[in-house]
């Protein structure tokens, strides 16, 4: 099973949101899962915001998952020299056997074009980042992903199911 996962934050608290595909180019979730986080701590100024991290564990854990892949919004690595991000500390948490690939909408700096994936001609590129999983497998598995649109219909359903409430 492959997850797409987000977290939404309300104040102190947050929702995380995973949605379970088999397939690439699936319209459809095959099921959701959604969790209530009732504490969040704060960002701590001038560091790098993990505060998704225990959310998404803490998803993992309450319904039992044990995915092969997972499909975050964010960064695995923030640079070419692969300083660790949000995915790079979810791939570690999970003992290193579970593949992580990161999309955003938005680049870094320190980042080069060997890390966009170009999913509509007249759009611009997402960013991909990953663990696990070489990053010509990762760009190729996103462009087969299902959607018309530059953010695939999984990750767009996944970020809707995050703001919602229980």
């Amino acid at each position: 099973m492959k997850l797409a996962i987000a977290v939404h934050f309300d104040g102190g608290q947050a929702q995380a949101a995973a949605v379970a595909f088999e397939a690439w180019d699936s319209p459809e979730a095959a099921k959701t899962y959604q969790s209530h986080i009732a504490h969040v701590e704060k960002a701590v100024r001038g560091e790098l915001d993990l505060r998704e991290l225990p959310c998404v564990m803490q998803l993992l854990r309450e319904h039992g998952l044990e995915p092969e892949l997972i499909l975050i919004d964010g960064f695995v690595h923030l640079d070419a020299d692969e300083t660790p991000g949000l995915g790079q500390h979810l791939f570690h948490a999970l003992g290193s056997t579970t593949l992580v690939i990161g999309v955003s909408k938005t680049s870094r700096p320190g980042l080069p074009a060997q890390f966009e994936v170009m999913r509509e001609e007249e759009t611009k590129p997402l960013i991909v980042t990953c663990a696990g999983v070489d990053i010509g497998a990762a760009k190729a598995r996103l462009r087969a992903m299902h959607g018309r649109k530059r953010v695939p219909t999984l990750m767009k359903l996944v970020a809707r199911l995050a703001k919602s409430a229980d």
